[in-house]
This record gives C-alpha cells, structure tokens and sequence, in this order.
C-alpha cells in the first residue's frame, strides 16, 4: 500500500521545482574565454566540406575565365632621360641644372609627360588607332552605324583615348633614370608598334617643346630690342647736345682739347729733354776751349775725321822728304805750307761746330719757351670745361650702360634663334619595344594558385562566420564557461578507425570514464547515513542521443569494471513500442516494485531498466514519492545508478528522476553540438530545479 504523501522525505517534497539534495555543493568552474586558438584547427576540420566547396568553385571559375579571356600581349620600349642637357650655344633657354636628388625627381615628372593628351594624340595619329576596333570601341555593328548615321570624328578620337590610356603604362625602375613604356594589346605586333610610336612621338614633343621655348623667347627678347635701340639713340643724342652746347669736340672718344693738352705736355718734356742735351753738348764745348777736336762732336764730324786724314798723311810724307832733301829742298817747303793750311781748316772746321751747337741750343730753348706757353694756355681753357666734363662723363657712362644691354639683347636673340633650329633634347630610346612571345594575361597557372589559396582563405573566412553565426561547442573551457560547472573528461570518438587502434580507444575510453567517476566521488559530500543509493543522470541535446547514450553506458560499464554493482536506467528504452516492458515509468507510478522491472543484461553485471509504459499519467509529488523509494531499494542492492535521461527538454516524465540525482552530467560533441542547444538543455535542467554539476565531451576526430 502507498503510504501518504507526509512520510515523502522534506528534500523531496511534492512541489513544482523540487530542490538539490542537501548536501549537494556544485563545484566553481573556471571563466575562460569563448574560442581559443587551438579551437581553430577543430572549427576547419568540421568545416571543411564549406571551406573545400568555396576553394573548388573559385577555382572552377578561375579556369573558365583564363580559358575564355583572350589573350594579351604586353611590349615595352625603354627611354632614358638625361638630367643634363644637350649644350649646344652658351646662355641655353633649357638650364642643365642637376638637382639635389640626381634628377629623379625630374624624370619622375617624365612619367606623366610620356602619359599626356598630347603624346598620346600624336601616337594614336601616328599608328591610326582611330580605325582600330579594339580602340575606337566600334565593333563591327558600330561601324555600320557610323557609316549610315554619320560618325562624330572627336568622339571616336576620346574613346580611342581612353582605351589607350587604359592599356598603357609608364614606369620607373629603382634608382635609375630610364621611363619604361609598357603597351598591353591582343596583338604582340600591335603591342609593340604603339609602344614604339609612343616612345617616339615622346621624343618628338619634347624637341618641339624646347623649340617653342626658344621662339618664344626669342620673340620676347626680339621684341625688347626696339626698346633699347631708342633708348642707345636717346642717350647718344643727349651726349652729343651737351658736346656742342659746350663746345666740347671729340676725337677717339676723347675731347680734342684733352688730347691737344696731352701732346703738348709729351712735346714739352721732349723739348725739355733736347733742350737739356744741346745745353750740355755747348758747355762740354766751351770747357774744351783749343781741345776742342777732342769732343764727341768733332769725333763724329765727317769733314774733321777727312782733314784728320789728310794732315796725318802730310805729316808722314814731311818726315819722309825730310829724311831724303832736307829742310831746304821745296818740295819739303811746299809740304809743310800744305799741312799748315790744313791744320788751319781743321781750326775752321771745328769752329763752325761749337757755333751750330750753340745755334741749336738757342733754337731748343726758344722751341721749350713756346711749348710752355701753349701748355699753360691749355691747361688755363682746360679748367673751364672741367665743371662741363663732369656732366659729359655722367651721360657717356649712361650711354655705354645702355649699349651694353643692347648688345646683350642682340646676342641673346641670335642665340635663340637659332635654337629653334637645333634639337637639344636629352633623351633618347635605348631599347625599342619588340613583339612579345609569350602572352601576359591571362597569367594561367598564378591565377590559379590565386585562386586556390583565395579559395582556402574566403573558405576559412566563411567557415569562422558561420561558427560565428551558429558556434558549436569547441573545448572544455567553454562548455565549462557555458554551464558553470567542470567538464568531467573527453571521451574519444568511435569514428572509422584502423583495426590496430581499437584496443588503444577502448582503454582510453575505459580511463577516462574511470576518471570522471573518481572525480564526481571527490566531489560529492554525501552524509555516511544518507538512505539513497549515489545517481548520476546524462542528458544532452537530441542530436547528441547516440553518444549520450555511450556516454551513460561507458560510466556504468567502467564502475562495473572496478567491482560496483550498477543499475542502468535508460529512460528511451522501449520508447515508441506498441507493447512495452514495465520500466521506470511504471515504479514512479508506484506500480511496480524496482526489483519486478530491472534485469541484467547478458555477459555483463549491470541491471538494466527500461522507459517502461507511458500511457498512465501520474501526479509530480507521487512521482517524487516513488522515486525517493526506487533509489532508497535501489540502495540495499547496487552502490550506483546510472540514468540516461534523454533529451530533458522534450521530456518532462524525467523531472522526478532530475530531482532526486545526486550529479547531473550534460553530454555534448566537440565541434559538433551547437552551443545553443547546450544553452537549451541547461535551461530546462534549471527549469526542472537544479543546475548541471558537470559534463563530458565526445571528441570525434580524437
């Protein structure tokens, strides 16, 4: 007979939520992070069908788009660009100045030259790209078109810039100064003919552009030169006014009265000096007195040196008559008469010379005598224009100014003229583009291995979202942060493995099962008097039903194994049967006594008890009632009982069952089982009045 519903223990009191056990302390869990890094190796090996399907669909599209792209084929043509300029006359328009930075960043400037309208338009003029349909965006249709419609010339000359532009690239390598021209078009011969066009009308602009600059220039100075030829005729009219206002006459660029000034006073001192030397010439004569043939003077006259002659010859002859007649004989007489004449012309002579120094010296004192008063005449006229010069000289400074700027401008125009005519340009091609052999887009074999690593990293990115989006649980610090309370062991997966590693996964199993039995008996501080046999009851998400169920049996066959009687209660057992066995439904209505529906199975010391009938309905408290009494027998003949209970949210028969365990574990797959129905699972535990105490993973890949 039942007895009534006061004798029902306090701790298992018929209420709506019924309380832990009394001495139950649900152990602390550690907080932890959400995802840890080693839990990316398990999100990717889950997903991997996703991150491989992402990888073999951009790859798929990958190939068709190289096989279906046509080909391209790029040229390059090579110009280098010299800092210093072509010298060709001083004072070049075009400077030769290097900058500091070695002219980089005058040939960075380059690039974009070599990229403007104006290269560009003589390179399409040049290669007629206008008639090109892969340039002037006219297909075959559009050609019909513009012939029936008329065709806008500037139109199709845009879009045939545009499109060059497209395909174009200028660039300059590291450290050097050389602009590479690189042309990308579906024909390696067309490649290479607009490159080189480019490159050349390149280098014609720049000529061009030097020349304009050097007629520009010479126009500008040209234009100045009227300027300054009237100013030059301005100044020298004003110089020749004052001349003749002043009646200051030049000669050699120099005023006549200067110059008359300047001759005198040489004249002068020329007369001065002379005046001196027949001064001394008449002194030395009259200090000679009779010695007068022994001076320089006689010594030089001709006519002395003649009758010198003469006389010495007759005075030889004398001594050779006297020798021979005597100084009686005529011949001696006539010969000495002959020698006193002489002597006496000798006497004459050099008389007429002292008289003709003196004369002369007279003449060269009056000659100085005259020079010094001109020159004192001159100098007194030459004090007068001395105010007048000064102004003079202002305005012949201003005049030679003026005529120096003018020169300059002349010179300066001739030389820009005649640049116009010389190409200066310091750049040249050193490599002329050639048709390519091999095509450069589409790039095969990179594209694919883009595409392939692309694939793996959008895969993996995919795959974190959708973890993101849906996570799963991925290690035991976070199921431990999920449920507050310690995750017991991980047990290995019983995928597809080799015949070799059975052994090795059952033992591992068996220990960690073991494991977590030490652990739940560590932590439960049960009174040595309490009346009920130590439970455990697992639960799990209902996807997770198989390895709940593992997990159940694994615990009870492993304290089985160290010698504990077990009683197994699977509360799915025979569920959905027409004509089910009496379980432990049929003991928690109070119509079957424990020992009348549980059984061993066979080869194993474990008693089993299943789901049993459902179709009576029975109150709560009655149902903790008999269940307090299941676990009080279920004390006098197992030491621990083992519930697999299900899903607890699709289950409330399980509630009497939730309430009188002792450790309530929650089972859920690593990398598999959301963490949603983690969450669910936990709060239908908390609805049923208590709280998970612990849990274990199944690890599949393991």
């Amino acid at each position: 007979m039942q007895p009534p519903l006061l004798m029902v223990p306090q701790h298992n009191a018929p209420e709506a939520v019924a309380p832990a056990p009394a001495y139950y302390t649900p152990a602390p869990a550690p907080a932890s992070p959400t995802v840890e890094l080693g839990d990316l190796g398990r999100i990717l090996l889950r997903r991997r069908v996703l991150i491989l399907a992402v990888t073999a669909l951009l790859t798929a599209v990958t190939l068709v788009y190289t096989m279906l792209t046509p080909a391209l084929y790029s040229s390059t043509a090579q110009i280098i660009v010299d800092p210093e300029d072509l010298q060709v006359v001083t004072n070049d328009v075009n400077p030769s100045r290097i900058s500091p930075d070695g002219g980089i960043t005058q040939v960075e400037s380059q690039v974009s030259v070599a990229q403007s309208n104006g290269v560009l338009l003589r390179a399409i003029k040049a290669t007629n790209l206008t008639e090109d349909p892969d340039f002037n965006g006219q297909g075959v249709l559009g050609r019909w078109i513009g012939k029936l419609f008329g065709d806008n010339d500037s139109d199709r000359t845009a879009t045939t810039l545009d499109s060059l532009r497209r395909v174009l690239a200028v660039k300059r390598d590291d450290k050097v100064l050389v602009l590479n021209i690189i042309i990308t078009a579906r024909s390696p011969q067309k490649a290479s003919d607009i490159a080189n066009a480019i490159a050349t009308a390149y280098l014609a602009d720049q000529a061009d552009a030097r020349k304009d600059k050097a007629a520009k220039a010479s126009e500008a100075i040209t234009a100045r030169l009227d300027e300054q030829r009237k100013r030059v005729e301005q100044a020298e009219n004003a110089v020749e006014a004052y001349r003749s206002q002043h009646n200051m006459v030049m000669a050699q660029g120099n005023l006549v009265s200067d110059q008359e000034l300047t001759g005198l006073n040489a004249e002068l001192t020329a007369a001065q000096a002379r005046t001196q030397q027949l001064k001394a010439q008449v002194d030395q004569l009259r200090r000679q007195g009779s010695a007068t043939d022994a001076t320089s003077e006689a010594t030089r006259s001709s006519t002395i040196s003649s009758l010198r002659a003469q006389e010495a010859a007759l005075v030889d002859q004398i001594a050779q008559l006297g020798t021979g007649l005597g100084p009686r004989h005529p011949s001696m007489i006539a010969a000495q008469q002959q020698l006193r004449d002489l002597r006496v012309l000798i006497q004459r002579e050099l008389g007429r010379i002292v008289t003709a120094a003196e004369t002369d010296y007279e003449r060269s004192l009056a000659n100085q005598q005259a020079l010094q008063a001109k020159v004192a005449a001159l100098k007194s006229k030459s004090l007068d224009t001395d105010q007048a010069s000064v102004r003079l000289r202002e305005l012949q400074r201003d005049l030679e100014a003026v005529r120096t700027v003018y020169a300059n401008y002349l010179q300066r125009a001739q030389e820009t003229r005649e640049q116009t005519n010389v190409d200066s340009t310091n750049a040249r091609i050193i490599s002329e583009a050639m048709p390519a052999l091999k095509k450069s887009w589409p790039p095969k074999g990179l594209l694919v291995f883009g595409a392939v690593f692309g694939g793996l990293a959008l895969g993996i990115g995919m795959a974190l979202i959708a973890e993101y989006l849906s996570p799963t649980v991925l290690s035991a610090n976070q199921m431990q942060s999920a449920i507050e309370a310690p995750v017991l062991g991980v047990l290995p997966g019983r995928g597809r493995r080799r015949s070799g590693r059975a052994g090795g996964v059952a033992q591992k199993t068996d220990a960690v099962a073991g494991l977590a039995l030490q652990r739940i008996a560590a932590a439960t501080r049960r009174p040595p008097d309490w009346p009920l046999v130590p439970s455990i009851l697992v639960a799990s998400p209902p996807e997770d039903k198989t390895q709940r169920s593992r997990v159940a049996w694994q615990l009870a066959n492993a304290a089985a194994a160290r010698g504990r009687r077990v009683l197994f209660i699977d509360i799915n057992a025979g569920k959905g049967q027409k004509d089910p066995q009496p379980g432990v439904l049929d003991v928690l209505r109070g119509e079957y006594p424990l020992d009348a529906v549980s059984r061993y199975a066979p080869g194993s010391s474990v008693a089993l008890i299943g789901r049993g009938r459902p179709a009576a309905v029975f109150q709560e408290a009655q149902a903790l009632y008999f269940a307090h009494r299941m676990l009080a027998e279920a004390n006098r003949s197992f030491e621990l009982v083992v519930v697999d209970g299900g899903a607890l949210a699709d289950d409330l028969n399980v509630l009497p069952l939730v309430a009188m365990a002792d450790e309530i574990l929650l089972v859920a797959r690593l990398n598999a089982t959301p963490m949603r129905d983690v969450a669910s699972t936990s709060e239908a535990v908390s609805v049923m009045g208590r709280l998970p105490t612990g849990a274990m993973l199944v690890d599949e890949a393991a």
